[in-house]
């Protein structure tokens, strides 16, 4: 009941629900996008490389084992988090897709 009347009186502020923009307000809606250099989007890409190659021996029981487990409808949560520390996310995402497919939209 107290935090129903503080939302009501304007106590408890939450944005779309009691509070919202002053019309007449231009509102800025600029974004300003970031761009990577070359260097920093090569960085990338070694880093991700070492990462995968240090844990090379690793990374294919982590992701036999992570689709194993998700196409058993065993516990995948506890599976992916074993597998987020010897795989990438492209490998993880990878090995979903092996197990249950990829979303294709209809035309």
């Amino acid at each position: 009941m107290k935090y129903e009347t503080l939302k009501h009186n304007g106590e408890l502020p939450i944005i779309g629900v009691n509070t919202f923009q002053p019309e007449g307000e231009p509102v800025d809606t600029t974004i300003t996008l970031a761009r990577s250099t070359e260097e920093e989007k090569q960085c990338q890409i070694n880093r991700l490389q070492d990462f995968q190659a240090s844990h090379s021996d690793t990374s294919k029981q982590a992701l036999d084992n992570l689709k194993k487990t998700v196409s058993e409808g065993g516990n995948g949560f506890a599976a992916l988090m074993e597998a987020v520390r010897h795989c990438s996310l492209g490998q993880m995402t990878d090995a979903f897709f092996e197990v249950g497919g990829q979303y294709r939209r209809s035309t």
